[in-house]
C-alpha cells in the first residue's frame, strides 16, 4: 500500500482552520485544503495538500490513501516529534496487512527536516517538494541563510569579518576627521588580526568564563574584584618603575637589566601580590570556608619579594648590599616564610575555623 503524507511542519492546517489532525482519507484532504485555502490564500500548504490529491488520483495500479501530519508552531525538535507520533496515528488507522511505502509531499527545505522521523517510521520511496513556479528555490535559500545564521560557530566565522569590513569606511570617515587618514588600514588590520588571534588560540571560552566570574563577583559582593583591579594597577606602576630603574644605567647588560627591573618593580609587585591575596582570604571567611593557612599568602608574597630585593641588589653591586645583606635577605625571606607555615599550621589545629572540624569537636 502507498500512502502519500503531506508534511505541514508549523501546523497552519490546525492553526488556520478547525480541522483535528493528522487528516486521512481524500475527501477529508480535500475539505482540509479548501478550508485552509479560505483561510489563508497565500498558504504554501494549501498546494501541499492538492498535490497529495492529485498524485492519490493519479494512481490507480494499486491501492493509496492520503493524508496530512502536522506539527507545532515553532517547528522545531517538539514539531519533528508531533510529526512522528501523527504518522504513528495515521499507520495505525490503515486497515490493510500490505506493507505500507509513503510518499511524502514538502513546499521546502524546511518541511523536508523532519524526512528522518518519517523514515524510521515508514520506508520512504520519494519526496515530492511543491513550490510556486515564480518562487522556485526562494524557500530553500531562505531556509539555509536561516540555518547558517542560527548557527553560533558558522555566525561567528561568517558575519564578525564581514563587520569589520563593513567598519572600513565609517573608520576612514572618523579617521579623515581626527586628521588621521592612514589609520584606517591599521586599525581595520588589528581588528581582523585580534579577532583571528581569538579565534586560533580558542580564547572565546576564556573570555566569556572570565566576564562570568567578573559579573558574578560584581553582584555577589566579591571583595577580590577590587583587590584584583588595585594589584592590576599595583603591577602597571611597578613594571613602568622597573623599566624606569633599567633606564638608570649607563650601559645595562642583560643580567644587569634583569636585575635593576626587578630591584625597581619588586615592591609594587610584593604590594600587589598581598593586597590580591588579602581579597582572597576575605571573600573565603565571608563564605564560611575560611582555614587558617590561607593566610599564608601575603607572608609567602613578602618573603619572595625580600629574597628578590636583595638578589637584584645584590647583582647591581649597590654600595650596601655585600655578601652580608644577601645572606641577611635570604635568611630572612627563608625564616618569613617557614614561620608563618608553622604558625598557621598550629592555629588550624588548635582552632579549627571548617565546619566539618566543628561539627567534630562538638560531638
Amino acid at each position: 500500500m502507498l500512502l502519500i503524507l503531506c508534511v505541514d511542519l508549523d501546523d497552519d492546517l490546525g492553526r488556520k482552520t478547525d480541522f483535528e489532525t493528522p487528516v486521512v482519507g481524500r475527501d477529508s484532504v480535500e475539505a482540509a485544503a479548501v478550508a485552509l485555502a479560505n483561510a489563508d490564500p497565500e498558504d504554501s500548504d494549501v498546494n501541499v495538500c492538492f498535490q497529495g490529491i492529485h498524485l492519490h488520483d493519479a494512481i490507480d495500479d494499486e491501492s493509496v490513501e492520503v493524508a496530512v501530519v502536522t506539527g507545532t508552531a515553532k517547528a522545531d525538535v517538539s514539531a519533528n516529534r508531533k510529526v512522528g507520533e501523527e504518522v504513528d496515528t495515521v499507520l495505525a488507522s490503515l486497515s490493510t496487512g500490505e506493507d505500507v511505502r509513503a510518499i511524502v509531499v514538502t513546499d521546502g527545505a524546511q518541511d523536508e527536516s523532519v524526512l528522518p522521523v518519517i523514515r524510521s517510521r515508514v520506508p520512504i520511496d520519494g519526496v515530492r517538494r511543491v513550490v510556486v513556479r515564480q518562487a522556485q528555490d526562494l524557500e530553500s535559500m531562505y531556509y539555509t541563510f536561516k540555518q547558517v545564521l542560527a548557527d553560533p560557530e558558522t555566525r561567528g566565522t561568517i558575519l564578525i569579518p564581514l563587520g569589520i569590513l563593513l567598519l572600513i569606511y565609517p573608520v576612514a570617515i572618523v579617521a579623515e576627521e581626527l586628521g588621521l587618514p592612514g589609520s584606517t588600514l591599521g586599525v581595520i588590520s588589528a581588528l581582523l588580526g585580534l579577532y583571528i588571534l581569538f579565534r586560533g588560540l580558542g580564547l572565546e571560552d576564556a573570555i566569556d568564563d572570565t566576564a562570568e566570574r567578573l559579573r558574578v563577583g560584581l553582584f555577589s559582593g566579591r571583595v577580590q574584584l577590587i583587590t584584583y583591579v588595585v594589584g592590576v594597577a599595583l603591577l602597571a606602576v611597578g613594571a613602568a618603575s622597573g623599566l624606569e630603574t633599567v633606564g638608570e644605567l649607563p650601559s645595562p647588560e642583560p643580567l644587569a637589566a634583569a636585575s635593576a627591573f626587578v630591584y625597581g618593580s619588586v615592591q609594587w609587585a610584593a604590594a600587589a601580590g598581598v593586597v590580591a591575596s588579602l581579597g582572597r582570604i576575605t571573600d573565603e571567611y565571608l563564605d564560611d570556608s575560611f582555614r587558617w593557612r590561607y593566610l599564608n599568602a601575603p607572608f609567602y608574597v613578602a618573603a619572595i619579594a625580600i629574597v628578590l630585593h636583595g638578589l637584584s641588589a645584590f647583582f647591581l653591586q649597590l654600595p650596601f648590599a655585600g655578601l652580608p645583606y644577601l645572606a641577611g635577605t635570604l635568611t630572612a625571606g627563608t625564616l618569613v616564610g617557614l614561620a608563618s607555615t608553622l604558625a598557621f599550621a598550629v592555629a588550624e589545629q588548635r582552632f579549627p575555623r571548617n565546619r566539618d572540624s566543628d561539627s567534630e569537636l562538638i560531638g
